[in-house]
């Protein structure tokens, strides 16, 4: 179903809620012809850091940074409540069905982002952020 990273790459400390809603949706999304690639899941603080400091020596600084990558302390994939996905027909085709499975995009400017929202199952997703130095989540 998953390619690329094994499922329990990514499910062992993503929670199970969105572990679920992935696996769901990537059944589905199978049945369609897409495959999923889970670039990412859950990281540890320590490689959200090390992450962060590549952003600011690639971008320079750490505000474009942060337009990129999120601090140890507010980023998703530290709490387990985001997946990175690859390939763009993937990426495609959650973008137009996630929200039946609670799975929103959350910035414009990460395709491949997703977060659990389980609202949007009834009431579709929030809009998005330009990224995620817009996000209030980030402002911690």
């Amino acid at each position: 179903m998953l390619a690329n990273e094994p499922v329990h790459a990514t499910g062992r400390r993503t929670r199970l809620t969105i572990r679920a809603a992935f696996v769901e949706a990537a059944t589905d999304a199978e049945d369609d012809g897409v495959k999923f690639f889970v670039n990412s899941g859950w990281r540890s603080p320590a490689y959200q850091e090390q992450l962060l400091r590549e952003a600011v020596s690639k971008y320079g600084s750490e505000k474009e940074a942060a337009r990129w990558v999120a601090t140890p302390d507010t980023s998703p994939h530290v709490s387990g409540n985001a997946v990175d996905i690859g390939r763009s027909d993937a990426t495609a085709w959650l973008s137009e069905h996630g929200a039946k499975y609670g799975l929103c995009q959350i910035y414009k400017n990460e395709p491949w982002h997703y977060e659990l929202r389980p609202a949007a199952i009834d009431h579709g997703c929030p809009p998005m952020y330009a990224d995620p130095t817009h996000d209030p989540r980030m402002q911690q």
